[in-house]
């Protein structure tokens, strides 16, 4: 269902941060640019151990401040050797704290320690064997020739002193270097990616092994810290959520409700782009089967209205995001005052993020600004609520687990994602009561298969697209002009890339049948077979 909206947290590489979370070991990547430096911390996550992205600007006062376990130096687009590549602070090395360069972060530590690092005469993109020379330490449990995926154009020709070589590949003679006595490993290859088949392994050796790190970050320990900060925050003061039923913002409301109870209100705002059926069925599972009360706000024609007549993508989107700005202003109004606002912040956003705006005299943050390729607009900058932000500290299947573990369904935890704008941006072209209505049947039709097929949880989104167009048919011996739908069956991991979902000829020839003989104004089916990239997973 609709995503809430969540204001992203910025992180200002002006400022000196502290850590929210000071009883945890942490282990902190410093981010140079890399595309992989979320997945990083991710796949530390995993060994339920806290981690964290910071800009690579961050000094190493603040680290010291920090006190984590270990730092990692995520890779990155520039060569070490440019004139304006980017620098960390040399004295992270005095730290004393275990550091472990990736790519261009292991080159960055060649070089700031006195080694050299020069353009490679073959440089490796893709699958390369990890050849051992010293099985220990770091690549305890790496296997001998195991595939390590390498991304790289420049290579190191002198290591430092004090640093020996742990492994190699055919191309990359120093492809895993370390100084044991300070405690610092580079690797030339990414461990973090799936394709490379130890590289978890590695990982664990650097967070358990060499950072000494305990398994500290787990579900009951952080719902625990959550509810108790809650409701410090919080104290007696009221909470206003937009719920929208996935699960993300449901997450949240089962957490702030067990945390404070009555003193949450949750708001849904009906815009008219929802799936067939959803809305009522929200309503219901969380008044019924939850016990949370849900302030049903229809608002349906108000927004079909807003977009009569629009074409653009992106104007559509920027009108309902305003839009539900509006009504979520007019309602917030009548059902308050609140003196905070809940939001499904995740960390992903804290990482991508880059405005915060902070209460010069609480310190607290409040709402300015909402990122509209995830949510569905803004809140205005007079709309001053102090934010409750609970989740911000977890990526997406960290609160799909504790989604599960405080009662959450499995038919929330596990959704498709959902776009802000709904079928809005399913249906290309204008938006019209008829056609939403033609998407909506069809729709249905894949999701009611997709799950009696046992299917659903094989794709990562799967749902029908309304083409703005119409082509000739036959049915019953008479000639149709009627619209086609497109079939989007994809699978994926995080969303970032995608693949084409190679589902059954069966299943795709029962949901084009029953399209065709069920949704009226519909006479054909197509299935779209490309990959992200080069498109996009939404067609909108």
């Amino acid at each position: 269902m609709v995503q809430t909206p969540t204001l992203p947290i910025a992180m200002d590489t002006t400022t000196t941060h502290t850590t929210d979370a000071p009883d945890l070991q942490s282990i902190v990547i410093l981010d140079f640019g890399s595309q992989y430096s979320e997945l990083i911390a991710r796949r530390i996550r995993e060994t339920q151990v806290y981690s964290e992205v910071l800009p690579y600007r961050t000094t190493a006062a603040e680290l010291r401040d920090r006190a984590p376990k270990g730092i990692i130096l995520s890779g990155g687009p520039n060569s070490v050797y440019d004139d304006n590549a980017p620098q960390c602070d040399p004295e992270i090395w005095n730290l004393d704290i275990p550091v472990l360069g990736v790519c261009y972060g292991m080159q960055l530590m060649v070089k700031q320690l006195g080694g050299e690092v020069e353009r490679a005469k073959l440089a490796e993109y893709g699958k390369a064997a990890l050849h051992i020379d010293d099985p220990t330490d770091l690549l305890t449990n790496v296997a001998e020739g195991s595939t390590m995926w390498m991304s790289h154009g420049d290579s190191v020709t002198r290591m430092p002193d004090g640093f020996v070589r742990l492994a190699h590949t055919d191309n990359t003679p120093d492809a895993t270097i370390a100084d044991h006595a300070r405690k610092l490993y580079g690797v030339q290859y990414h461990p973090e990616v799936v394709h490379s088949e130890d590289g978890q392994a590695l990982i664990c050796n650097f967070v358990y092994h060499i950072c000494r790190c305990e398994p500290t970050w787990t579900t009951e320990a952080f719902v625990d810290r959550a509810i108790a900060d809650i409701r410090q925050q919080v104290g007696d003061k009221r909470v206003l959520l937009a719920l929208s039923g996935g699960v993300d913002s449901s997450t949240l409301a089962f957490l702030l409700h067990k945390a404070i109870g009555d003193k949450l209100t949750c708001m849904f705002i009906d815009q008219g782009f929802m799936r067939k059926y959803e809305p009522e069925r929200l309503v219901k599972l969380f008044k019924d089967e939850f016990a949370i009360p849900v302030e049903y706000v229809q608002a349906r024609d108000r927004f079909i209205d807003k977009v009569a007549g629009v074409t653009d993508p992106e104007e559509k989107r920027r009108l309902i995001g305003h839009e539900f700005i509006r009504v979520f202003e007019e309602e917030s109004t009548r059902l308050g005052p609140f003196d905070y606002l809940a939001q499904g912040t995740l960390y992903p956003d804290v990482i991508e993020s880059a405005n915060t705006n902070v209460d010069p005299k609480t310190g607290e943050r409040v709402a300015v600004k909402i990122k509209s390729h995830h949510n569905v607009g803004g809140l205005p900058k007079d709309l001053q609520f102090k934010l409750v932000e609970p989740l911000r500290k977890l990526f997406k299947d960290e609160v799909r687990k504790v989604g599960r573990s405080i009662g959450l369904p499995e038919e929330i935890v596990n959704r498709h994602p959902f776009p802000g704008p709904g079928l809005a941006i399913r249906i290309i072209g204008e938006v019209t009561a008829e056609r939403l209505n033609i998407l909506r049947d069809a729709d249905l039709i894949v999701r009611q298969e997709i799950n009696r097929q046992g299917l659903y949880h094989q794709v990562w989104q799967a749902f029908a697209v309304l083409l703005p167009i119409r082509s000739v048919g036959v049915m019953g011996d008479q000639r149709t002009y009627a619209h086609p739908i497109i079939l989007r069956l994809v699978q994926s991991e995080d969303g970032m890339t995608a693949d084409w979902a190679r589902l059954p000829y069966e299943f795709l020839e029962i949901v084009s049948n029953r399209i065709v003989n069920e949704v009226k104004g519909v006479n054909r089916v197509a299935l779209d077979i490309t990959s992200k990239p080069p498109g996009t997973i939404e067609w909108e």
